[in-house]
């Protein structure tokens, strides 16, 4: 118990001190996994906007595809990421693995799906409740996802701060196609496995709380925005 609280104020010792080795290592977390949701958010909530609004011939299909993305074991995205991105993969030539850029590419193949059907699940629902009213403003099919895109902002927001919480977790995808390299693609959650494995508790540990408090921010910013939505649709 001793050794733990020891273990503990030096982790805590290294937060407020603003160690270097830490900030770049949460930095870096920060960087990849925003870009990541940006990215990703770009794409997924256009696409599960059509997907609730649009019918076309393999809709079916997308959307039962889109649920099952959702599961993904993350090892096997990396894997296949890695084997697109390796010298012998189609997009070797770009010298791309074990960098940054890998890692947000992985990020985006395991929350995109995460987000669309989330987004289509959401602008779906809203459909249901203001197609008639919408119809009867004399809003066309054109201009209704953008409508229903922005009527449903507050709700949204959630989606892409779970594909956000889902991203930050992120290690065994993450670990395979950036490598761990120090000072170039280690990041929180590989650092903590890591450090863990090294013993270097007190490491481990600051990550650890790092990744907790930003746990608490991201649910804390998810209820906010739910209210937020309740207070405009209530």
């Amino acid at each position: 118990m001793n050794d733990f609280s020891q273990a503990f104020l030096k982790a805590a010792q290294l937060i407020l001190q603003f160690d270097e080795g830490l900030i770049e290592i949460v930095t870096l977390s920060l960087q990849v996994s925003m870009t990541a949701v940006f990215i990703a958010s770009m794409i997924s909530l256009p696409l599960g906007a059509a997907l609730a609004l649009y019918k076309f011939h393999g809709r079916g299909l997308v959307v039962a595809l889109l649920n099952t993305f959702m599961g993904l074991p993350p090892v096997v995205v990396g894997l296949v990421v890695y084997l697109i991105l390796s010298r012998s993969g189609p997009l070797g030539a770009l010298g791309l693995l074990f960098t940054p850029t890998a890692m947000i590419i992985a990020q985006v193949c395991l929350i995109a799906p995460i987000i669309a059907a989330l987004t289509r699940q959401t602008i779906l629902d809203a459909n249901d409740e203001c197609h008639e009213q919408l119809r009867a403003l004399g809003a066309r099919s054109s201009s209704m996802m953008g409508t229903l895109l922005w009527e449903t902002r507050y709700s949204l927001v959630t989606n892409v701060f779970a594909g956000f919480g889902r991203a930050i977790a992120e290690v065994g995808a993450v670990l395979i196609v950036g490598g761990n390299i120090n000072h170039s693609t280690r990041v929180m959650t590989t650092a903590i496995a890591l450090e863990t494995s090294k013993g270097d508790i007190e490491l481990a540990l600051a990550l650890g709380m790092i990744l907790i408090m930003l746990s608490l921010i991201v649910t804390s910013a998810v209820m906010s925005a739910r209210h937020a939505a309740y207070k405009i649709y209530s």
